[in-house]
């Protein structure tokens, strides 16, 4: 008997990880998703197929008498293909991006109490999934948003959206001319004068 199987593509770009099948043996995945199959939020957008491969496993943790909680474990890694607005002139910025992922899905409400208490550091990584498995592309989603880098810009020397009419400055020349000084930085204006 096998230890492992293979995960199949359930149609529509999905893949299911059911507890159905992590209770025989362990599922190892291969998958490669078109552009756009993630929805992302915002304006991000997978612009480039993303691979991912990796394998899911089931592990009983046992809470005393009869309670058994099942946990699933999902380690892999991702790579793809991610387009950013840049930062200073929002045009589309292509962003390759990847990891390592090894995470930990406990089934819904298993962990609720009527008692507050403290949780560990370990605890904050857990994830929770509810019916009978977890979509590969939520786990995955997750990955992408948390691997994109905090700020994006399309180059070093961007100079960005012009403030008076909104032009980008890379393509184009602003019209709006210099704009009056701001009269409550007058005082700090004058400093600088004087120590020239």
């Amino acid at each position: 008997m096998n230890s492992c199987c293979s995960l199949a593509d359930l149609g529509y770009g999905t893949v299911f990880i059911s507890l159905q099948d992590l209770e025989v043996r362990k599922v190892e995945f291969s998958q490669q998703f078109a552009p756009g199959t993630l929805d992302l939020v915002g304006d991000l957008r997978q612009s480039g197929s993303l691979k991912t491969q990796g394998q899911a496993e089931l592990l009983s943790e046992h809470r005393g008498g009869k309670n058994v909680v099942k946990d699933i474990r999902v380690r892999g890694d991702f790579s793809t293909e991610i387009e950013i607005r840049c930062a200073r002139c929002i045009e589309p910025v292509p962003t390759r991006i990847g990891g390592d992922f090894d995470l930990l899905y406990r089934p819904l409400g298993v962990d609720a109490g009527h008692d507050e208490r403290s949780i560990s550091e370990a605890e904050t990584e857990i994830g929770y999934y509810s019916g009978e498995g977890i979509q590969l592309e939520d786990v995955l989603r997750e990955q992408v948003l948390l691997a994109l880098p905090l700020r994006t810009v399309c180059s070093e020397s961007c100079r960005g959206l012009c403030p008076g009419c909104g032009k980008n400055l890379n393509t184009e020349a602003c019209t709006c001319g210099e704009q009056p000084p701001d009269p409550r930085w007058a005082v700090l204006a004058d400093i600088k004068n004087k120590l020239k």
